[in-house]
């Protein structure tokens, strides 16, 4: 049923400055944007191996009610160094959510808020890596 992951939705009262943010932290400028009433309303950036997709959505088109507090689902990107990719995540504004926690060999997790609202997770995941090095 489920066949992998097609895009996932990050949330910004001012998309502009969260794309600026999001550029710099990846390294990459957003490949699509669509604008409602001459506003930047929504910007994806395709993402590593899989080129996986990560949009950033105006707040006002979020399902569910507004939420003041990080909630949803925590997805994690993969990285070699969780440390190193948490403490660039600081470094750049966001504030801990979880700090890195080794969940078994080869498994490591930490995640942080972005200046957004958004719970953004990274792991060193070796099931990725074994996939990814074939």
């Amino acid at each position: 049923m489920l066949r992998g992951l097609t895009t996932v939705s990050f949330y910004a009262d001012d998309v502009t400055a969260a794309v600026r943010w999001y550029a710099g932290l990846l390294g990459v400028e957003p490949y699509f944007t669509r604008s409602v009433e001459e506003t930047l309303a929504y910007a994806e950036f395709r993402i590593g191996d899989d080129e996986d997709e990560l949009g950033i959505v105006d707040r006002r088109f979020a399902p569910g009610p507004r939420r003041d507090e990080p909630a949803g689902a925590v997805v994690y990107w993969a990285v070699d160094d969780v440390e190193a990719a948490f403490g660039r995540l600081l470094a750049l504004g966001a504030t801990t959510y979880e700090k890195p926690v080794e969940r078994g060999p080869g498994f490591v997790t930490a995640s942080v808020v972005d200046p957004f609202g958004n719970v953004l997770g990274v792991m060193y995941n070796r099931h990725f890596l074994e996939v990814h090095d074939r």
